[in-house]
């Protein structure tokens, strides 16, 4: 009875839509990174996607759960997750959808239970559950997990959790700045990857491809690239925009045969209409 009471007490407030896989798919699918992923999954416990806001973590991280080759548990974290009760809760309703073993009201009970620098007893807990049956390999997504990096159950957690995942569970995790230092350490031991804001620019060649869905050519996509770095948001929001990428042709074109007017000694034409 104290377990249903429990579960019927946190279902009140429980946001189904933070553990369900973004609907919207991508403009274009880029092979280059998901073959990444896809590399780091068959090596790694864990892959990290760093990058600032609109760099494409999120896009790249839905597209690839929709790509790969096994079930996947996603976990859209915000800041008031920071409670670990909150965190545990979520973290195993998402993979009580894929794994049967996840008993969601004992691993809660656990987690009312422990102080916080005890959280990697909890993180041993969701292992064995994880592990009690067989079951096809997993993919477990949280996304924007920065946003509770400050809890102080954070690094136990994780410290714990990430060694202690079998060969057939990767996690992926989504962030704007890299976990704190105990975690990161993690790369040394070959348990962590990962794939940086550098890596998430479009080169030219996804860019030509995005721009070509929209009917735009190759001139539109190298002036655009040039224009945003490649940043996947600005890029995005740049072929989209109607006009936009015609006008940055013409004004760079203007650019260009200014320099050359200059160049030549002559006066700048007026090309204001």
């Amino acid at each position: 009875m104290d377990e249903v009471w429990c579960y019927m007490k946190n279902e009140r407030h429980f946001i189904h839509e933070k553990i369900a896989v973004p609907p919207q798919a991508p403009r274009i699918s880029r092979s280059r990174l998901l073959k990444v992923l896809d590399a780091h999954i068959a090596s790694y416990n864990a892959t990290i996607i760093n990058g600032r806001a609109g760099t494409g973590k999120t896009t790249l991280a839905a597209d690839f759960a929709r790509h790969v080759d096994r079930s996947v548990a996603w976990y859209k974290v915000d800041a008031a997750d920071s409670e670990f009760t909150t965190f545990s809760e979520y973290l195993a309703q998402t993979l009580k959808l894929q794994r049967s073993s996840i008993v969601p009201e004992r691993l809660l009970q656990l987690a009312e239970k422990l102080e916080s620098n005890r959280a990697d007893l909890l993180a041993e807990a969701f292992v064995f559950q994880l592990t009690e049956t067989r079951a096809e390999p997993l993919l477990i997504i949280l996304e924007d997990l920065h946003l509770v990096y400050d809890a102080d159950w954070v690094v136990p957690f994780f410290g714990r959790l990430l060694p202690l995942l079998p060969t057939d569970l990767h996690m992926l995790i989504t962030c704007r700045t890299l976990p704190p230092a105990p975690l990161w350490r993690l790369r040394s031991k070959q348990m962590l990857r990962v794939v940086n804001e550098g890596d998430l620019a479009f080169t030219i060649d996804e860019a030509i491809q995005l721009f070509d869905t929209y009917g735009l050519g190759e001139e539109h996509a190298r002036v655009a690239w040039e224009c945003t770095s490649g940043r996947a948001a600005t890029i995005a929001e740049f072929a989209a925009t109607p006009g936009r990428a015609g006008r940055a042709v013409a004004d760079n074109f203007l650019s260009i045969s200014r320099s050359s007017f200059r160049v030549l000694g002559s006066p700048t034409p007026d090309y204001q209409t």
